[in-house]
């Protein structure tokens, strides 16, 4: 083992992996930290979440990235985190925890069981991508209303990550988060921590499970569907885009094991990386694609030691003024925000569906205690089996008009 890992190791297979985790952090872990202020956890609670998302997404990856000889990216789910900004607030903790473990238990059966192909086509990827964007539209306008009450500090801000996305796309948010740091320091807003506020928030803090059908329906079903369609779906097009042909169900199987064993310390969920693992499998990290698994080992043993600092790096983050936080979420949501809205509408077949989605989850809508996804992908999914023989109608006369 150690002579092939010294054989295939590379200096860019190291730098592949450590610009993926700057990329994964620098957004999704500012995400968590919004959801985190606005369930009012404290800095424990969020130390162990880290701590969860990050072991679960190292060790699952390392092992996958090994087994299969390909860099298999693991992360936590990005959608997951922006659902519980609106999910978590109105949900007593051990309830959310316990709806973590049926996400888990979900996504575990559906890779066990070989669904996962099947599944996706029963919810169609543009309405899943319409969910998305919907439950992404408020918090991204958060950020706008947050420039009315902190222009000095936004407006740089999405000034220089805007600049960023055409002339250094990969470090444009890093950028604009290190600026808001900066202005916020000049302007004194930033204090020192306390003597023994780092201390004892490293380790992970169990929180006993409990269950309720409304944390199920409004938190376990939307984290599961978010994983399979937003996180697995694109993971695996990836890695097949690629070059590399794992079987989906050992990464949704093996993602889904580690999201069950970590649910109880807070994690909300580990899945397949798209974006950062793009980082990962392209010549960059080698030129040799036989040997780019090692920047797959890499990236899971810097996750495992970033998760084992989860507890310092919440108690730093929560020194930044809650404007900072919530207007870097915001804009690293942005990307994924235009993408998701892109795929929801390029789908003509399904644009209705997708447009009655994305409306119905952006509403904020909640029903006898049922929230907004699970009626949009209620309302959604009924609309497009409605449609569908309309649609099918319509191909066919095209058809015929084109003959």
């Amino acid at each position: 083992m150690w002579q092939t890992l010294r054989r295939d190791a590379a200096p860019s297979s190291l730098l592949a992996a450590v610009l993926a985790l700057l990329v994964g952090y620098s957004g999704p872990f500012l995400i968590i930290v919004h959801a985190a202020q606005s369930a009012g956890l404290g800095a424990a609670q969020l130390g162990s979440w880290v701590w969860a998302v990050s072991i679960g997404s190292g060790v699952a990856g390392a092992w996958l990235s090994w087994r299969w000889k390909a860099p298999v990216i693991a992360a936590w789910s990005t959608p997951g985190a922006a659902l519980l900004l609106t999910a978590l607030p109105g949900t007593p903790y051990p309830e959310a925890v316990g709806a973590f473990v049926a996400a888990a238990a979900i996504v575990a059966l559906v890779g066990a069981s070989g669904l996962f192909d099947r599944l996706m086509a029963l919810f169609p990827p543009a309405l899943a991508a319409a969910l998305l964007g919907g439950i992404l539209f408020r918090f991204v306008g958060e950020t706008v209303a947050e420039a009315g009450r902190e222009l000095a500090l936004v407006l740089p801000m999405a000034a220089l990550f805007f600049a960023g996305r055409r002339f250094f796309p990969r470090w444009s948010l890093l950028a604009a988060l290190a600026l808001g740091v900066a202005l916020c320091a000049v302007q004194g807003r930033i204090h020192a921590p306390a003597a023994g506020a780092l201390s004892g928030l490293a380790g992970p803090v169990l929180t006993m499970p409990a269950w309720s059908w409304t944390a199920f329906v409004n938190l376990a079903l939307p984290l599961a569907l978010l994983a399979l369609t937003s996180q697995f779906l694109p993971g695996m097009a990836v890695l097949r885009a690629s070059g590399y042909d794992l079987p989906a169900r050992s990464p949704v199987t093996a993602l889904g094991v580690a999201s069950l064993l970590t649910a109880p310390f807070g994690g909300h969920g580990v899945t397949l990386a798209a974006i950062i693992a793009a980082i990962c499998t392209g010549p960059e990290a080698h030129p040799d694609r036989g040997r780019r698994y090692v920047a797959g080992l890499f990236c899971g043993l810097l996750y495992i030691g970033l998760g084992l600092m989860g507890g310092a790096l919440a108690a730093l983050v929560l020194l930044l003024p809650q404007a900072l936080v919530v207007a870097a979420a915001g804009l690293a949501l942005f990307g994924t925000l235009a993408s998701s809205l892109g795929a929801a509408l390029a789908d003509a077949e399904h644009r209705e569906a997708a447009l009655l989605t994305f409306v119905v989850a952006a509403s904020g809508i909640s029903i006898a205690g049922l929230g907004a996804p699970l009626w949009a992908m209620l309302a959604g999914g009924l609309l497009c089996r409605l449609l569908s023989p309309v649609n099918a109608t319509r191909e066919r006369a095209g058809e015929t008009a084109a003959r």
